[in-house]
């Protein structure tokens, strides 16, 4: 099942490129922010509790979806841009077994352990 998930959120992540590619962007601005959502880790400097909310804020796929619908609807490609990046982080992200935090700790994730073999 887990393999099937990383195939799933690896789909999702292509589909963000995808869409990523029909806004009026140059590509390399992809590689600019694509992992420009991780410094959300930072709020983890203000403890468990709030690392987890910050990181899971920044990394949860509705809010991404969110602000992608948003600019949508708006005509505000700034924003469909930004929430196709969130979206798409997130997806990488999942595809290598790093979910939404837990407020025990970092390494405690919705799809499991971090740096458990599985």
């Amino acid at each position: 099942m887990k393999q099937l998930i990383k195939w799933e959120e690896g789909a999702m992540f292509l589909l963000s490129i995808v869409l990523l590619s029909r806004l009026p962007y140059a590509w390399y601005w992809w590689l600019v922010w694509i992992l420009a959502p991780d410094l959300s880790m930072l709020a983890y400097l203000g403890g468990n509790r709030v690392g987890a909310i910050g990181y899971n804020i920044v990394h949860h796929k509705a809010v991404a979806i969110a602000l992608y619908l948003v600019g949508l609807f708006t005509s505000h490609p700034a924003l469909e841009f930004a929430g196709m990046i969130l979206f798409g982080h997130s997806s990488m992200d999942r595809a290598m077994g790093y979910g939404l935090k837990y407020f025990s700790g970092f390494q405690d994730t919705h799809l499991g352990k971090i740096g458990k073999k599985s």
